[in-house]
């Protein structure tokens, strides 16, 4: 990491790692380097499993533990970095980490998504901090900004690819045509997918993320088990092509906006305008765009993932931890809770829709369809009608339509699915609202 801090001569600050992974390793090298030094921060004690283990930095003698009650109960230790992942026993550790009067800095999404408020307000009652600007986005800026820089703002809305591995198959499937199955293979081969990638693919990890951007936004405190949430298994290779042709790409969308009185937050694919800049976010790369009412919109772009982004947001953190233990510096709090400001129904939502199916190819297919359509009270914007198998006398229709409510939608496709000359309905992706077109 390239990174100059403030000289000190003060006492150093102890620092304790719990983890001593990919980013773990990557923090200790930043603490251990001449610029970490130079910033007054200590790196006195991480947890591992196995300290025989090879790793990718050296650690001074005695400082590898396999025991946490060493690590969270020792006084050297000021500020407490969590990088072990998932619920428990982080969660644990950090809830003591915190009630014993250390600072303390995650990456954790789930633990933050699941349990921040407690925390948040564990870490005010013992008069510390608890940071985690690792927890969306990697070395992306963005909790700190809403915490801070925007905070003189009302958020109307923010809308995030925050899934590197999602966006990573999903551009490898818009730009060679791969399936999904193999655009995935690639993504694992690369290191950019797990072995079982269900909490990326199935949206799991986005709405973690989304939820903890949205409290921090708009004040609402959010149950992830609340938040729409629909992956991209379904997406296939023909869908991009025909989306394409009608001027789209497909990107994994986490989104939250103020509706009709109330705050909206879903993750799910979406046909995103070919000349807006979502649609030209590549590869692993993270974005995430905010809106505020007196700031417009802004835009936060950069790599989402990986040892040195996440290592680079840890880091800030720390010094920012360290900060306050000197007695320098504050950390802002985050937005009371808005009781004005309820969660809303994904049933509620409106907008226009993409659907694709495989219907017989015979007259009077496309009447029944749009009466089914109608009967919802949802009128069709365009019918393309895509590749045809003569042999087995089917085609392949996609049909947009014109802005529609979800729930009306989601039942006219039952509808249609359950109409003798439709084999499948077998996609619906919903079109994603830009200015111009609200």
């Amino acid at each position: 990491m390239n990174a100059t801090y403030e000289r000190t001569n003060e006492a150093p600050v102890g620092v304790g790692l719990l983890g001593l992974g990919v980013v773990g390793s990557a923090v200790a090298a930043s603490l251990l380097s001449a610029d970490g030094q130079r910033s007054g921060l200590r790196l006195c004690a991480a947890l591992v499993r196995d300290p025989s283990r090879p790793r990718a930095v050296e650690l001074p003698s005695g400082t590898m533990t396999t025991d946490p009650d060493s690590l969270l109960a020792s006084p050297d230790v000021d500020i407490v970095v969590e990088l072990m992942g998932g619920e428990e026993p982080a969660l644990e550790y950090i809830t003591r980490a915190l009630s014993a009067g250390k600072h303390v800095v995650t990456a954790n999404k789930e633990v933050i998504s699941k349990h921040g408020e407690r925390l948040r307000n564990l870490a005010s009652e013992n008069g510390v901090s608890l940071q985690y600007e690792a927890s969306v986005g990697g070395g992306i800026p963005i909790i700190n900004p809403l915490l801070d820089d925007l905070i003189a703002n009302q958020i109307l809305g923010l809308r995030a690819i925050i899934n590197g591995t999602t966006n990573y198959i999903l551009t490898q499937m818009a730009a060679g045509g791969a399936s999904f199955e193999d655009a995935l293979a690639d993504a694992q081969r690369l290191g950019y997918a797990e072995a079982d990638p269900t909490a990326d693919v199935d949206g799991f990890d986005a709405v973690y993320k989304i939820a903890i951007l949205a409290r921090l936004a708009f004040g609402v405190s959010v149950p992830v088990e609340g938040i729409y949430r629909e992956g991209i298994r379904r997406t296939a290779s023909q869908d991009f092509r025909y989306a394409e042709e009608l001027g789209y790409t497909i990107k994994l969308l986490a989104a939250a906006r103020r509706e009709d009185g109330g705050l909206l937050v879903r993750v799910h694919p979406a046909l995103v305008p070919t000349d807006v800049p979502m649609a030209k976010v590549e590869g692993v790369l993270n974005v995430v765009e905010a809106e505020g009412d007196l700031v417009g919109p802004l835009w936060f772009q950069g790599r989402g993932a990986g040892a040195e982004p996440t290592a680079s947001a840890v880091m800030g953190d720390v010094l920012r931890a360290a900060s306050v233990f000197r007695g320098r510096g504050n950390v802002p709090r985050a937005r009371q809770i808005d009781p004005d400001l309820p969660l809303l129904d994904m049933a509620e939502h409106q907008c226009r829709y993409y659907v694709r199916l495989t219907v017989r190819d015979q007259p009077g297919v496309l009447a029944l369809i749009a009466g089914a359509l109608g009967d919802m009270e949802i009128s069709i914007a365009h019918v393309l009608q895509m590749d045809d198998d003569p042999e087995l006398g089917s085609a392949e229709l996609v049909i947009m339509t014109h802005p529609a409510r979800e729930a009306n939608m989601q039942r006219a496709v039952e509808r249609i699915d359950a109409l003798g000359d439709v084999d499948t309905v077998a996609n619906l992706i919903r079109v994603e609202s830009y200015p111009s077109d609200r």
